[in-house]
C-alpha cells in the first residue's frame, strides 16, 4: 500500500526536492506552502505522515503541529533552519515525533520517514502477539487502537508518546533507563546529550497525570530512569 505524505514548507525548491525523493520511493505526496491550506486538506483527506517546516507564513509550524495534534495522531517530522537545542525541544514539545535541521541530507530525511512509517505500520498490522488492553489503576491503554484513557476520558498521545507509555506499562514495576527507552522506541544508538526521552516523558505526564509534578503513573527513579 502506498504511503501518503503531506509536505508543508514555504520554500518551493525544498517542497519539490523532498517530493521527488519520496515519490522515487513509491510514496504519494501533497505539497503546501502554508499550514492553513494544508490543514484544510487534512480535514477531508487521510495522510500517513507529515513533513512540517517551522518557519511558515500565516501560522508557524509549532502552532500548526499543536492544532494537528488536537485531532490527528500520524507521525510528524519537523524541519527548521534553527539548530539550537531549545528550538528542537519546542518542536518536540508541540507534538512532533522527529526533528531535522536545515540544510539536511534528503537521504537522511527519507530514512527517517521510512522509520516512522515502519513503526506506525508495525502497530497497525502486527497485533497478534500483543495484549490488547493494559490497565493500571485509572489508566487504560488499548494497544490495538493505540488509544489511551484516564478515568474513561480519552487522552491523545503522539506515536512516540504512546510507544514510550506502552513500553513502560508492559514493564510495570521495572525501572527502564533513558538509554533503554530511547533505543527501543527510536531504534537508534543513544547519545548522552539527547533529551528526546525527557521531553516526551514531560508531555506524557502533562496529558495523563492529574498533577504532573507529583505523578502517580510515570515515576522518575533518580539517576536510573523511569517506571510505572
Amino acid at each position: 500500500m502506498q504511503s501518503n505524505i503531506l509536505i508543508i514548507d514555504d520554500d518551493k525548491e525544498i517542497r519539490n526536492l523532498v517530493g521527488i525523493y519520496l515519490e522515487n520511493e513509491g510514496m504519494v505526496t501533497e505539497k503546501f506552502e502554508d499550514a492553513i491550506e494544508a490543514m484544510k486538506f487534512l480535514q477531508k483527506n487521510e495522510v500517513d505522515l507529515i513533513i512540517l517546516d517551522i518557519m511558515l507564513p500565516k501560522m508557524d509550524g509549532i502552532q500548526a503541529c499543536m492544532k494537528i495534534r488536537e485531532e490527528r495522531n500520524m507521525p510528524i517530522i519537523m524541519l527548521s533552519a534553527k539548530s539550537e537545542d531549545m528550538d528542537k525541544i519546542q518542536g518536540l514539545m508541540s507534538g512532533a515525533d522527529d526533528y531535522l535541521s536545515k540544510p539536511f541530507n534528503p537521504l537522511e530525511l527519507i530514512a527517517r520517514v521510512k522509520s516512522q512509517l515502519r513503526r506506525t505500520n508495525k502497530y497497525n498490522t502486527d497485533l497478534s502477539a500483543s495484549k490488547n488492553v493494559i490497565e493500571i489503576g485509572e489508566l487504560k491503554i488499548n494497544v490495538d487502537t493505540r488509544q489511551v484513557y484516564v478515568q474513561n476520558q480519552e487522552v491523545r498521545l503522539t506515536p512516540k508518546e504512546f510507544d514510550i507509555l506502552e513500553l513502560l506499562a508492559r514493564n510495570k514495576g521495572i525501572v527502564l533507563s533513558v538509554q533503554k527507552i530511547y533505543e527501543v522506541v527510536w531504534k537508534e544508538e543513544f547519545l548522552k546529550s539527547d533529551n528526546n526521552v525527557m521531553v516526551h516523558i514531560t508531555k506524557i505526564r502533562d496529558k495523563i497525570e492529574q498533577d504532573p509534578k507529583r505523578p502517580i503513573y510515570v515515576k522518575t527513579v533518580w539517576g536510573v530512569g523511569y517506571k510505572i
